[in-house]
């Protein structure tokens, strides 16, 4: 459950992101695209950390 609500999490704050971006700056589409691939990664990465594929254990002591 906790990957599934990292995943999600990293996707839903790049949108806000870069829909606040694209408001003040006047840039639609573009800074929300950019932004949601962004989340997207940052989603991919959480998991694949947390998950112990990147050979860092998420949140514990290496020693």
């Amino acid at each position: 459950m906790r990957l599934s609500t990292e995943f999600v999490a990293g996707v839903i704050a790049g949108g806000i992101l870069g829909w606040i971006f694209d408001r003040l700056f006047g840039t639609a589409p573009w800074g929300l695209m950019v932004f949601l691939l962004l989340g997207f990664l940052t989603g991919i990465y959480n998991v694949m950390r947390l998950s112990g594929f990147t050979g860092q254990a998420g949140g514990k002591d290496p020693r």
